[in-house]
C-alpha cells in the first residue's frame, strides 16, 4: 500500500478520558473543544475510536490556549493511565526491571500513538530514555513531547519507589517561554537545545530489581497483549487525507467540496457520503485546517490578520476573529500576544 495520505492511519483515542480529566484540572471543561473540532466522543466504542493527527493538534493547541491553572500537556502526561488498556497497566507494574518495563513502550506505539517511538540508549554509567522524532510533517510546538514526558517520569518514579531519580531531562526544542513550569514541573535539571529528546539516569537502575515484580502475572499480560495486537484492525484516514490536502494546498480552503473531492480523485457526492460514515462533514475538517493554519501563521509576528483571514478563505478579518475565537476561547490578537511570551 502506498504512503499517500489517503491511505495513512488515524491515531487510536483510547486516551480520550485523559484529557477529559487534565482538561477539569486545568479549571476548564473539554466538551465545547471537542464539539468545536468536531471530535466524536463515544466511550462505548473507545477501544475502537481513532482522531487524525490534525485533529488532536488543534485540539492541544486549543486546551493550551484555555488553560489557566497549569500547563496543560504536563497536566495532560501526568494523569494518564492505562484505563482501557489494563493489560499494559500490569505488564508495567509487574515488570521485575525498568528494561523489561522499557518493552511496553513498543505496544504504546502500535495500540496508543504511531508518534512515540522510545529506545534505551546505554553509555558508561548513563543510560536514556530517548524519544524519536517521528518521520513525516511534526507538531510545530513540543506540546506532545511536554506531555510524553510528563507520563514517563511519573511511571519511572512509581516504579522505583523512591529508590533512584532521573538525572536531567534533555528536549531538542528551544527554550520555550515557559521554561520555568518544567522546572516547578519536574523538579529535575532541564536543558534545552540538546539535540535529542532523552530522560537520562544512572544506568545501573535499569536492571534494578523493582519491587512489585511478579512474573507470573507478568508473562500473562504479555500474552495478552500480543492476542490484542493480532486481532488489530486498522481502519483508513479519509478524513486525514483531506486535513492534509487541505494544509498543503491553503487555496482549495475557497474551493469547496467538490475542488478537493477531485484532487482526491473522487466526486464530490462520494467525499461526502464517505465523510459522513466516519461520522465527519467537510465544515468540520475545514475548520480544523484552517485553525491549524491560523496558529502557525499567527506565530509569525509579521503576518497581518487581513492577509491571513484572506489566506483561510475567509471573506473578511471579522469572520476570521469569530471563529477563532470561537475556536480557542481567545482572539487573534490575544494569542499572538500569548504566543509571544
Amino acid at each position: 500500500m502506498s504512503d499517500t495520505p489517503l491511505h495513512r492511519a488515524p491515531i487510536p483515542f483510547i486516551t480520550l478520558p485523559n484529557w477529559v480529566k487534565a482538561a477539569a484540572q486545568c479549571g476548564f471543561n473539554i466538551e465545547p473543544v471537542f464539539r468545536e473540532l468536531g471530535i466524536q466522543t463515544d466511550l462505548i466504542h473507545l477501544e475502537s475510536a481513532t482522531v487524525s493527527l490534525g485533529m488532536l493538534e488543534a485540539a492541544m493547541e486549543a486546551c493550551v490556549a484555555r488553560s489557566r491553572s497549569a500547563h496543560f500537556p504536563f497536566v495532560l502526561g501526568e494523569t494518564f493511565a492505562f484505563d482501557y488498556l489494563p493489560d499494559l497497566q500490569t505488564f508495567l507494574t509487574t515488570a521485575p526491571t525498568l528494561r523489561e518495563a522499557a518493552r511496553v513502550f513498543g505496544w504504546v506505539r502500535e495500540l496508543i500513538n504511531p508518534m512515540i517511538d522510545v529506545r534505551v540508549d546505554e553509555a558508561g554509567d548513563e543510560a536514556a530514555l530517548v524519544v524519536l522524532d517521528p518521520p513525516g510533517n511534526l507538531p510545530q510546538r513540543p506540546y506532545f513531547t511536554e506531555a510524553l514526558f510528563a507520563s514517563v517520569v511519573k511511571f519511572s518514579r512509581s516504579l522505583l519507589r523512591g529508590r533512584g531519580e532521573p538525572r536531567r531531562l534533555s528536549f531538542g526544542h528551544a527554550r520555550p517561554g515557559y521554561a520555568d513550569e518544567y522546572a516547578r514541573h519536574f523538579g529535575l535539571p532541564v536543558a534545552f537545545g540538546a539535540g535529542r529528546n532523552a530522560i537520562e539516569f544512572e544506568r545501573s537502575l535499569l536492571d534494578l530489581p523493582l519491587e512489585g515484580g511478579y512474573p507470573a502475572l507478568h508473562q500473562q499480560a504479555e500474552i495478552r497483549v500480543e492476542r490484542r495486537l493480532q486481532h488489530l484492525a486498522r481502519p483508513t484516514a479519509l478524513v486525514a487525507a483531506v486535513e492534509e490536502l487541505l494544509a498543503a494546498q491553503p487555496g482549495l480552503l475557497r474551493g469547496g467540496i467538490g475542488a478537493v473531492a477531485a484532487h482526491l480523485g473522487l466526486g464530490a457526492r462520494t467525499l461526502q457520503r464517505r465523510l459522513r460514515d466516519e461520522s465527519q462533514s467537510f465544515a468540520d475538517v475545514l475548520g480544523r485546517v484552517r485553525y491549524r493554519l491560523a496558529v502557525s501563521y499567527l506565530e509569525q509576528p509579521q503576518a497581518d490578520l487581513e492577509a491571513v483571514s484572506e489566506k483561510l478563505g475567509f471573506s473578511d478579518r471579522r469572520s476570521f476573529t469569530r471563529a477563532f475565537t470561537r475556536w480557542s476561547g481567545v482572539s487573534p490578537s490575544a494569542f499572538r500576544k500569548r504566543a509571544a511570551t
